[in-house]
């Protein structure tokens, strides 16, 4: 089952990559560092009531990192990708493999923190 998901998940990942002329790695980051953190921040800015100051600090802040990598975007990614790929390895120290790491930290982590964050936009 865990394999299937990740299995899934690269899929999605590379088939959305080519469709967007990107790279795997650079789809990663785009998805997992920016797109992520910024619908969670769209959804705190809702529930907190601070519409829309999160959201539109985090999308200057993904500018900006776009900008100063414009020219080296795709090695930037590259680089933080491998950055990535090497703190998922570390958890083989507990037992874990790179395909459970990155299915806990990377699909189950994030879907427990969309969770909480819709109950909360439900709740208050």
């Amino acid at each position: 089952m865990i394999a299937r998901i990740f299995d899934m998940t690269a899929q999605w990942l590379f088939t959305t990559s080519q469709k967007l002329h990107l790279t795997y790695n650079e789809m990663n980051i785009v998805v997992y560092y920016m797109m992520v953190p910024l619908t969670w921040l769209i959804m705190l800015d809702a529930i907190i009531g601070s519409w829309p100051w999160l959201t539109v600090a985090w999308i200057a802040a993904c500018m900006v990192v776009m900008i100063v990598h414009r020219k080296n975007f795709e090695q930037w990614c590259d680089s933080v990708f491998k950055r990535s790929v090497d703190f998922l390895l570390w958890f083989r120290r507990v037992g874990w493999n790179y395909t459970l790491a990155s299915v806990i930290i990377c699909v189950a982590v994030p879907l427990l923190i969309y969770a909480i964050l819709t109950i909360l936009l439900i709740i208050l």
